[in-house]
């Protein structure tokens, strides 16, 4: 097994993306604290994995808030004896996305979960990896984090390109810690995200999309790099999407 004996957090695990890297890194042996809003899809979730229900161990967090965060990791560290991969997924979008259209309301909601949310949780795991001279960040953020996205919207671009600057300044200040963190940018998803969409995308076009088991297997990839290796960031579309 690839990852047997590492301590693993996985936010936005009751869904999507999350539900899959907490699976796929369970199977490989790792010891996963699977985080998410609803204790029960968390469940749902953890059965899903099969065989490597074991080894994952759900966490009911609001990654918004600041106290829910070092709660969790506080209960995550405890559960684990020691957090060596942080995979920050969790994510939020809203309908009504324009510049037009968007309320400062709907505005801090986003930028609350997809930057503020994955800062919380580095702000908690960071110092006891510095102090094991050793650990990994994988920040799952977007193409819309690279190039401004009107499909994805204004909130939604801008807290991805908080958070693309937050992974890449991780590795030029921390690196020399031991502590790497890698920057994944898919392009669209099938994932539950879809369904916040002005126009939700019809079957046959999410079939053609990336399948959040492809960013599980690229997580698994960046997990299971020699720690002299590191990637900063990661492009990961699908094979009929433009990148330009």
């Amino acid at each position: 097994m690839k990852l047997e004996g590492k301590g693993i957090i996985v936010t936005g695990a009751g869904s999507g993306i999350g539900q899959a890297i907490a699976a796929c890194f369970a199977a490989e042996g790792a010891l996963v604290v699977s985080v998410g809003r609803n204790l029960e899809k968390l469940e749902r979730a953890r059965e899903a994995a099969g065989d490597a229900a074991s080894r994952i161990f759900p966490k009911a967090a609001d990654i918004s808030g600041r106290q829910a965060v070092a709660e969790m990791a506080a209960w995550a560290e405890h559960k684990l004896g020691a957090v060596d991969i942080l995979v920050n997924n969790a994510g939020t979008n809203i309908a009504r996305r324009k510049l037009t259209e968007l309320s400062i309301d709907d505005f801090d909601r986003v930028v609350d979960v997809n930057l503020k949310g994955a800062y919380y949780c580095i702000h908690e795991v960071l110092p006891k990896m510095r102090k094991r001279r050793q650990g990994l960040i994988i920040n799952v953020s977007s193409v819309a984090g690279v190039r401004a996205s009107v499909l994805g919207g204004t909130a939604y671009s801008a807290s991805k390109f908080g958070m693309s600057a937050l992974s890449l300044m991780i590795g030029l200040e921390e690196g020399r810690h031991g502590i790497r963190s890698c920057l994944v940018c898919p392009g669209e998803v099938n994932t539950p995200i879809l369904e916040e969409r002005p126009v939700v995308p019809a079957p046959e076009k999410r079939a053609a999309m990336l399948q959040p088991e492809d960013l599980a297997h690229a997580a698994l990839f960046i997990a299971t790099l020699h720690p002299r290796a590191t990637i900063p960031e990661l492009i990961i579309t699908p094979a009929n999407q433009k990148f330009q």
